[in-house]
């Protein structure tokens, strides 16, 4: 107000200011019209179309829950921070069951609605513009136990032998618990809060804070996010530079002590393979469950009660192929488990096995079998996903690593990771960087086993120092 008062005292009017010698105090131009859309009802990936949502892109969740592990039942308040990517008159989150209470938008009620099987559809008290952050309440309930999925590697809201719950899955694990954008193209920072009846024990994501409470700094893909309540044991340390380890024994899982110790040695072959560790903490949780699949949950992966050494050498190199570095679609997911599989190849390597020798047996053991070459590992189409990774997958890149030769595809396990360092890759890169570190042409070396369907010819399935 007195800068004001000082300019009319020189010049009587803002239209004379020129006269005085000065210039026109004008006012700021009006913003731009809004022209509202819906936010999309999907992110994108052609497989999973209606997965995720358009309009926004989530910049953290803060996710409170209270959970009574006698009657399974779960209240939540979860504040989802996004910003909006264009003028919005509603957008979508995904989440599964579970009876949502009440939402706001910065703090003023919204409408909401449920359609199909997993959107919630929110309509805040005004438009959105582009640019803007803003921040979603959704308080909600129910037993997420009772939520249908459809088993295999969608894993749902478990309970556990002693009494607690446990929560993974892939691709969907998070909105059965909170709302969320659940795609991996939109990774976001992730904190819990869970409170739980004394006795019982929380383990989650990142970095521990007060009991029930765990922050997650760096962006995380939304199925690599879980909970475990739990009547656990947990071993606290930390690694040689300061890395934080939690890893959790729920009870039965005692002795597998021997292999969660060995974390620190793992993390250390690792990172002279793929670079430094890339992760915020470390750690695991052990399950005394028959669980069809262990997880790389993020910072801390999940493990069945069958998990050996090479599960968690293979877990752990998901820290930097799949949870670091995440996929933009479903169809890439080998750049997440071909390489960790084949890290148990590079681990088994480091304690003396010839993998050439282990190659060509595998070779002659499938060579005969059009099933297993029939397999895509990029492309497979929706449901294929977690076919061929696991094994023809290993092949490939052991293939890959004899045709560009061993400095090249060193090179590559440490480029790869550290360029796309906690963002999103596809395969296209990969093979992009694969040719310009390697200095070949491998179009045909590519197409013949990661998109073929038929055993490789004799020059590619035996490339380099397996020709001998």
């Amino acid at each position: 107000m007195r800068r004001r008062l000082i300019a009319l005292a020189v010049c009587a009017a803002v239209v004379l200011a020129a006269a005085c010698g000065g210039d026109a105090v004008t006012a700021a131009p009006p913003p731009p019209p809004m022209h509202p859309v819906p936010g999309a009802s999907g992110a994108g990936d052609p497989y999973y179309p209606d997965d995720g949502n358009g309009g926004y892109d989530a910049l953290g969740y803060q996710v409170d829950v209270k959970y009574d592990p006698p009657s399974g039942h779960l209240d939540g308040d979860t504040t989802v921070t996004a910003k909006a990517t264009e003028d919005l008159g509603w957008f979508d989150l995904d989440l599964r069951g579970l009876t949502v209470r009440s939402v706001e938008v910065d703090g003023k009620p919204a409408t909401f609605r449920r359609e199909k099987a997993f959107e919630l559809v929110v309509t805040p008290p005004a438009p959105i513009r582009a640019g803007t952050t803003f921040r979603t309440r959704v308080r909600y309930g129910g037993d997420p136990a009772k939520t249908p999925h459809e088993g295999g590697s969608e894993n749902g809201w478990q309970h556990s032998a002693d009494g607690g719950a446990f929560m993974v899955g892939e691709p969907h694990s998070a909105a059965f618990w909170y709302p969320v954008n659940e795609t991996p193209r939109d990774k976001a920072t992730f904190t819990l809060i869970a409170h739980v009846p004394a006795g019982w024990t929380v383990i989650s994501n990142g970095r521990e804070g007060p009991p029930g409470t765990w922050t997650e700094p760096n962006p995380v893909a939304s199925y690599l996010t879980t909970i475990a309540i739990g009547k656990f044991g947990v071993d606290r340390s930390t690694l040689p530079d300061g890395t934080p380890v939690v890893s959790a024994y729920a009870p039965g899982a005692e002795g597998r002590r021997a292999i969660g110790g060995r974390l620190p040695e793992v993390l250390t072959f690792l990172s002279s393979k793929f670079g430094p560790y890339p992760q915020s903490a470390a750690g695991g949780i052990y399950l005394n469950e028959n669980v069809p699949f262990s997880l790389e949950t993020q910072t801390r992966p999940t493990y069945a009660k069958w998990a050996d050494l090479p599960t968690l050498v293979h877990e752990n190199a998901h820290q930097w192929f799949g949870d670091s570095v995440s996929v933009r679609s479903w169809s890439d997911v080998c750049l997440n488990e071909c390489f960790a599989s084949y890290s148990q190849w590079l681990w088994a390597e480091r304690e003396g096995q010839n993998l050439d020798d282990r190659y060509r047996a595998a070779i002659e053991i499938t060579r005969g079998s059009t099933d297993f070459w029939a397999q895509k590992l990029v492309g497979m189409g929706q449901g294929h996903e977690f076919e061929g990774v696991y094994n023809k997958g290993i092949l490939a890149l052991h293939a890959l690593r004899r045709e560009i030769g061993d400095p090249a595809f060193a090179r590559l396990l440490r480029e790869w990771p550290t360029r796309y360092r906690h963002g999103n890759a596809d395969w296209a890169g990969f093979e992009a960087m694969a040719t310009q570190v390697s200095g070949k042409d491998l179009r045909e070396f590519f197409d013949t086993w990661f998109r073929g369907t038929k055993l490789p010819a004799d020059a590619d399935l035996f490339p380099g120092s397996l020709r001998s």
